[in-house]
């Protein structure tokens, strides 16, 4: 079975995203395992010191789920059940490309670029590193 990854930062592109894989996977079988990521990056050390571990793990999660959320509900209307991934890095393009040889992912599909305009060049810069330190097809949908 075929194991694509979506890196998903919440942005529009991110449905663009879903809508242009749905209209790819459509009629494919058997149907390929889909994992949704969202790398969320740590908190400062500086505030880390003053909450407790669960308490930033259990923000990290609801945040990385909240970004995920529109995303997943549009491959689930189009007849997909992803899989959904949290992780916490300050490296997205690294910890992307990592998350993806741990669990043999044979495929990366992401957005060229996110939020807004100079997010949107930081943004691009993962898609261009994750294209550039993947073992696996990357696919860039604009």
């Amino acid at each position: 079975m075929t194991r694509i990854l979506l890196p998903i930062d919440g942005s529009p592109v991110s449905l663009r995203l879903a809508a242009a894989l749905a209209r790819r996977l459509e009629g494919v079988s058997p149907t390929p395992e889909i994992h949704l990521v969202n790398v969320q990056r740590p908190v400062s050390q500086d505030v880390g010191q003053f909450v407790e571990h669960g308490a930033l793990r259990d923000f990290h999660r609801e945040e990385g789920l909240k970004a995920l959320a529109e995303t997943r509900a549009a491959l689930e209307t189009a007849g997909f059940a992803p899989v959904l991934h949290v992780v916490v890095d300050d490296r997205p393009a690294e910890a992307i490309v990592r998350f993806a040889r741990e669990q043999a992912i044979d495929e990366i599909a992401m957005g060229s670029h996110g939020r807004g305009a100079v997010a949107a060049m930081l943004l691009g810069s993962v898609a261009r590193e994750v294209a550039r330190l993947a073992d696996v097809p990357v696919t860039l949908i604009k």
